[in-house]
């Protein structure tokens, strides 16, 4: 079957080829560490991290993928000089939180993560391209600063959708040095406010490069002029994406074939975010639920969809994966073997024979992963029928496996050790409490069955029914989930359009 994606630049689904036969490219827009992490920054990561796995596992493709870091920026600056830290051990400081909560929730590494600061030499070439080509120009100020000519490249606004004449200046944005108040800037003159260390010497100017600039020119360096596919959030699409490709075809440079936007995470109907003060860290998430529930919610959704985030969401995630976690438990326990699903990074031809039709079907619709996932609890149903019965459930299992190897779901996993999905956070207080109480009336539902008293059997079990706890009888003993909630079903995707603002 055929990949087919939805191209924001078209704004519709078109037929995935990539542009070299057998391999993919991508590059993902990653950290500004300005600050610790947020919920929302990890779901762009994962859902890049399934469109890899799909490439790798459905379609057998040997995918490079790049994820930058922005470790200077005017609000690191500006943030690390409030704090009174040096700009580059701030930014340090806060990648390595970045890392760590990427680890958590299972994104593979990327197979290039480079630096901003480690590539100034390539941007200032970028920039030099730009202005021979008359793309760009010195300000008129004597700033130092180099600002990209818009009115230069007709197709400006093409991937956002938007005209020109409807694009205004950011209420923030400086506009001195400019032929045009929509201009955006290169290279930003070095400013005595601050630190030396923070400027880099140019034929144009000491100064340091504009926000824009770095993905171009980090994406030519590792994936050359033409590449696959552009991913990041649908917030980065105007204006960064937009400038992006704007100087990289100014350039020269095919740039990317797709570009791809994954919704944003919203908590109270607001976009999740710092400016609002809405932000809920990644280490505040894991305090209360497990790092495998944290990805399934942020997993499950349509990846160009908004997801709500909430109590409701984890306890949607929690459900769902303590029904699967059930079934992979009765299946080992009926001595069923079948591989723990393989992180990224794998291109086993096994487990892509093993996945579903409908499941294919779904993750080739543009990463339909709601649909998806009804195919995995059909498999999960089936797989439990075949167990009651007494028939062989290999086939079911092995399909489960695969499925979970795509999504990067798999509780057998040994990175999830100690996240179960039947307690409520994992190694978090809480989970541990319920574990213990539950267990309690478990083993004291097994002492009645032991003396043939059913009576107090079926009555333990319903009461721990009645609080939301499934029980299922196992060769091994008693197991318990919490009640899983109504099978997912595929939810439409939403974006807004972003502000024609820059």
């Amino acid at each position: 079957m055929t990949l087919r994606l939805h191209d924001s630049a078209t704004g519709s689904p078109r037929d995935f080829t990539p542009l070299v036969p057998g391999r993919a490219s991508v590059y993902l827009c990653g950290a500004t560490p300005q600050g610790s992490p947020h919920v929302g920054h990890l779901r762009s990561a994962i859902a890049f991290d399934v469109l890899r796995r799909w490439m790798e596992i459905g379609h057998g493709l040997d995918v490079t993928l790049v994820r930058n870091v922005t470790d200077i920026d005017d609000k690191v600056l500006a943030k690390a000089g409030a704090a009174g830290v040096p700009w580059w051990a701030w930014a340090y400081r806060f990648e390595r939180e970045f890392t760590a909560a990427y680890d958590a929730v299972g994104v593979a590494p990327p197979t290039y993560e480079p630096r901003a600061t480690g590539h100034v030499g390539a941007m200032v070439e970028l920039v030099e391209q730009l202005v021979e080509r008359g793309h760009a120009y010195t300000a008129t100020d004597g700033s130092g600063d180099v600002f990209f000519d818009v009115l230069s490249w007709p197709e400006y606004g093409s991937l956002a959708h938007i005209s020109l004449d409807d694009v205004v200046s950011a209420a923030d944005a400086d506009p001195r040095g400019k032929r045009d108040p929509r201009d955006f800037a290169l290279w930003k003159g070095r400013k005595d406010t601050e630190p030396a260390t923070a400027s880099w010497e140019a034929p144009f100017g000491a100064g340091r490069p504009g926000w824009h600039l770095e993905c171009s020119a980090m994406a030519r360096r590792y994936l050359g002029p033409a590449f696959d596919v552009h991913g990041g959030g649908l917030d980065l699409r105007f204006p960064h994406h937009e400038n992006e490709q704007a100087q990289s075809r100014a350039a020269g440079d095919d740039f990317a074939a797709f570009w791809l936007h994954n919704g944003l995470v919203r908590t109270g109907g607001e976009k999740m975010s710092k400016s609002l003060g809405n932000s809920l860290t990644v280490d505040a998430a894991l305090g209360t639920t497990s790092p495998l529930v944290l990805r399934y919610a942020l997993a499950a959704a349509h990846y160009r969809s908004v997801i709500e985030y909430g109590p409701q969401t984890l306890a949607d995630a929690q459900g769902a994966l303590s029904r699967v976690e059930g079934f992979l438990e009765r299946a080992d326990g009926a001595g069923a073997a079948a591989p723990s699903a393989p992180g990224a990074g794998h291109t086993d031809a096994g487990l892509r024979d093993a996945l579903p039709e409908a499941f294919v079907a779904a993750m080739d619709d543009d990463l339909n992963v709601p649909a998806g996932l009804a195919a995995l609890f059909v498999a999960v149903r089936e797989g439990n029928t075949a167990l009651d019965a007494g028939t062989d459930v290999s086939g079911a299992l092995l399909a489960v496996t695969a499925m979970l190897a795509v999504l990067g779901t798999d509780p057998r996993d040994p990175r999830w050790a100690g996240a179960s999905a039947s307690a409520t956070g994992g190694d978090a207080p809480a989970g541990r409490a319920l574990d213990a109480l539950v267990r309690e009336r478990l083993d004291a539902r097994a002492a009645a069955r032991a003396a043939k008293d059913f009576a107090t059997s079926d009555a333990i079990r319903d009461v721990l029914g009645s609080a939301g706890i499934a029980v299922a009888d196992t060769p091994a003993g008693a197991t318990w989930s919490l009640a899983p909630p109504p099978e997912p079903a595929a939810t439409a995707p939403s974006a807004p359009p972003p502000a024609p603002t820059r």
